[in-house]
């Protein structure tokens, strides 16, 4: 991913409301199986890493991008954006610059 890209995700992603939280559980196997199939969906997806969350926020993206085989777009304080292209053309919403 270049960096234009990254800066144009991340312009899309000021606009989206996180759809996920972790919280003292952490990461669950459940929680990863959501967040990816909120990536086929929506391409974009925000989460909220909560206070009562003991993990860093930077090893909790980490890991879920490569559970779930996206990219971390951005990691701000305790919000984490992550990008996965849809494998299909037909189902694309965001095309990249």
């Amino acid at each position: 991913m270049t960096t234009k890209q990254r800066a144009y995700l991340k312009g899309l992603a000021m606009n989206v409301e996180p759809i996920f939280q972790i919280g003292k559980s952490s990461l669950t196997p459940e929680l990863t199986e959501a967040v990816l199939e909120a990536l086929d969906a929506r391409e974009l997806v925000k989460i909220s890493v909560l206070k009562n969350c003991l993990d860093d926020s930077r090893q909790l993206a980490q890991m879920l991008a490569e559970r779930t085989h996206s990219q971390v777009v951005q990691i701000i304080g305790k919000k984490i954006v992550l990008y996965k292209e849809a494998k299909d053309e037909k189902k694309r919403k965001i095309v990249l610059p």
